[in-house]
C-alpha cells in the first residue's frame, strides 16, 4: 500500500505523460508495492482534477473482460476506467494521431443508458431494462506507460488505458441476442480482425452489471445518458496517421474513426 503522497506523485507523472506524450516506466517497476487499491485511488486523483477543471463524466469502460486478458494479467475480474466528455470523438472529425503515445483501437458493443442503474445489487435484467440503445463502438486506447509494458496496477492507475471513443446510433436491446453479435474491423477498407460479443465475459451485459456493482463500492452510480463500453470483441489494433477504421456489427450497424 502506498502513501497518499506517493499516489499524488504518481498521478502527477501520469498526467504529465499524457499531456506531453512522454511515456513513463511501469509503475509496477518504480513502485513494486503498488496494488489495485492504490491504482484506483491514483486514477481517481486525476479524474477529480479533470472534473474540477470543468470536465464531465460521460460514462465508463470495462477492461480485461476476456478470459485470455485476465489470465495474462493474473486476475479474476475486469477493471474499469472513466469516459470523460473530452474523450468523445466524432465519425466526421479525424483525430490527430500525435495526440497520443501509442494509439490502438478496439471494437466494442456499447450501451447507452436510458435510466440509472442500481448499485451493489445490479443484475443483468436491470441492465437490459435500463439500456436505451445498444451501439456500435470503437474505443481508442492508449498507454502512458512506456511500450505498453503494463501489469494490472499500471493500467488501472492510467484510467484503464482509456483515451477516446466513438459510437454510432445503434438500436434498442429488445430482440437482440447480445451474445451473438458479429463484429468486423476494416482498416482503409481492408479486413483486419473479427470477433463476437460473447468474447466479453460470455455476454457483454454481464460486464455492465459487474461495473455497476463495482463502482458502487466507491460511491459511484451509472446514470441515465451514460455510455458504457463493456470490453473488446477483438484484439487491439495499432493505429497511425492517415488510417480510417470501420467496425461493422450484425444488427447494430457500423461506426468509423479516422486518424490524421
Amino acid at each position: 500500500m502506498l502513501t497518499e503522497e506517493q499516489r499524488v506523485e504518481i498521478a502527477d507523472r501520469l498526467r504529465a505523460a499524457e499531456r506531453e506524450r512522454a511515456p513513463i516506466p511501469p509503475l509496477t517497476e518504480t513502485h513494486p508495492d503498488i496494488d489495485a487499491v492504490d491504482a484506483y485511488e491514483i486514477q481517481l486523483v486525476n479524474i477529480r482534477r479533470r472534473l474540477a477543471a470543468g470536465g464531465a463524466v460521460n460514462g465508463h469502460k470495462v477492461g480485461l473482460s476476456s478470459e485470455a486478458m485476465q489470465q495474462m494479467m493474473g486476475v479474476d475480474e475486469p477493471d474499469y476506467g472513466h469516459l470523460l466528455a473530452d474523450m468523445a470523438l466524432r465519425q466526421d472529425e479525424p483525430v490527430a494521431a500525435d495526440r497520443y503515445c501509442y494509439p490502438r483501437v478496439e471494437v466494442e458493443v456499447g450501451f447507452v443508458l436510458g435510466a440509472d442503474l442500481p448499485g451493489e445489487d445490479c443484475t443483468e435484467a436491470d441492465v437490459l431494462a435500463a439500456t436505451e440503445r445498444v451501439v456500435p463502438a470503437i474505443e481508442l486506447i492508449d498507454s502512458r506507460i512506456a511500450d505498453w509494458r503494463i501489469k494490472l496496477a499500471d493500467t488501472i492507475a492510467d484510467n484503464a488505458s482509456s483515451a477516446g471513443y466513438v459510437i454510432g446510433e445503434g438500436v434498442p436491446p429488445a430482440g437482440l441476442d447480445l451474445t451473438a453479435i458479429e463484429a468486423t474491423l476494416r482498416r482503409d477498407g481492408e479486413f483486419v480482425v473479427a470477433g463476437r460479443s460473447d468474447a466479453v465475459l460470455g455476454d457483454p451485459v454481464i460486464a455492465v452489471a459487474w461495473l455497476a456493482r463495482k463502482v458502487a463500492s466507491f460511491g459511484v452510480r451509472l446514470h441515465a445518458g451514460h455510455v458504457v463500453l463493456p470490453g473488446s470483441c477483438t484484439r487491439a489494433i495499432d493505429a497511425a496517421r492517415g488510417q480510417t477504421f470501420t467496425a461493422d456489427f450484425t444488427g447494430l450497424g457500423s461506426v468509423s474513426l479516422t486518424f490524421k
